[in-house]
């Protein structure tokens, strides 16, 4: 009897102890840096998609909201529409309109860059893979180094983010091989010497590859979402304190910095083209009470720089007489 009793004081004792513990972690969070560097992240193609204008949004965004941060996005299938045939006007505009105003500047290399499908492979690439093996890593290659080539003397570009969540399991895409991956990380720090970035998923990996891999670690943060595995929306539980000890692991282990590389700030709708999600079903995983709570849990997470995600949507609220997203980031820039 009395080993039993000691049995269950130890139980409950531990149990106690797990509680507290869990309690500490959901509500417990770091002290907010004093300065935090915001920016955006920018994608013609996302413009497009929301059939805005998008040099006339890509202006505003600089000169409008005074941005000094921003991740541009060079998707392949825009810029090598035919096998080493190459069109830069677009993104070299871009750089320029930045390097005009002292933006700095993130740019996005590889297959897997972000926004729906994810991967942007060029048509006459997809064409080559039908039936055959996924393997594209002598083409990407290829074009990884033309872009660092054309644009490592640009004064705006601080960091090159090499792919989007290669290895997270979201989006159409082939299969990206850790081996190709490694490699493009190898070949852009060949060419230039400014850091290299990995995203890697904030909700659903430790980082861990993202950094053994790159300079500096890049994370995402979601917070209301649509699963198409349970065919449902769900708002995420992970607290501020679940990424914080994640960023301090990999700042102590590997001595690598970590930043908020998108943040939640546009609906996630089960469309993935949010000009066919209805503005009802935009308010279950965005509105504008939700902005706020993102980033004030952004903030409570630790991080000292933070790049919105949904400044296109902005926009087009903003269109639809719906300014208070555009206006409230005004505060940030």
């Amino acid at each position: 009897m009395k080993k039993i009793k000691i049995l269950k004081i130890t139980f409950f004792t531990l149990l106690v102890f797990f509680l507290l513990t869990l309690t500490f972690l959901f509500f417990w969070h770091p002290k907010i840096e004093e300065k935090i560097e915001w920016g955006v992240v920018f994608s013609q193609k996302q413009c497009e998609y929301l059939n805005l204008d998008w040099k006339k949004v890509y202006l505003e965004i600089l000169d409008d909201l005074k941005v000094k941060n921003i991740k541009l996005i060079s998707h392949w299938d825009l810029i090598e529409p035919k096998k080493d045939k190459f069109n830069f006007d677009d993104l070299d505009w871009q750089i320029k309109e930045a390097e005009k105003r002292g933006v700095k500047v993130i740019l996005v290399l590889g297959a897997k860059t972000g926004r729906w499908p994810e991967c942007h492979l060029p048509q006459w690439l997809t064409q080559k893979l039908k039936g055959k093996s996924e393997n594209y890593e002598e083409e990407i290659l290829n074009f990884i180094k033309v872009i660092v080539e054309r644009y490592k003397n640009s004064r705006s570009i601080w960091a090159w983010q090499i792919e989007n969540e290669p290895f997270f399991p979201f989006g159409k895409c082939p299969k990206i091989k850790k081996s190709t991956v490694k490699k493009e990380f190898e070949l852009v720090k060949a060419l230039d010497s400014r850091p290299t970035i990995f995203v890697d998923s904030g909700e659903y990996s430790f980082w861990i590859n993202a950094a053994k891999l790159a300079d500096i670690v890049g994370t995402t943060l979601h917070r209301k979402v649509y699963s198409n595995q349970l065919k449902i929306y769900l708002s995420l539980p992970f607290p501020p304190s679940y990424y914080f000890f994640k960023k301090l692991f990999i700042k102590k282990v590997f001595k690598k910095e970590v930043i908020l590389a998108e943040l939640q700030a546009e609906p996630w709708c089960k469309n993935p083209f949010l000009i066919y999600c209805p503005e009802r079903e935009q308010e279950i995983t965005m509105n504008f009470e939700q902005f706020k709570k993102n980033i004030e849990f952004a903030k409570k997470a630790g991080f000292d720089k933070i790049y919105f995600w949904g400044v296109e949507w902005w926009y087009l609220k903003k269109k639809e007489n719906q300014p208070q997203f555009w206006e409230k980031a005004k505060e940030f820039f």
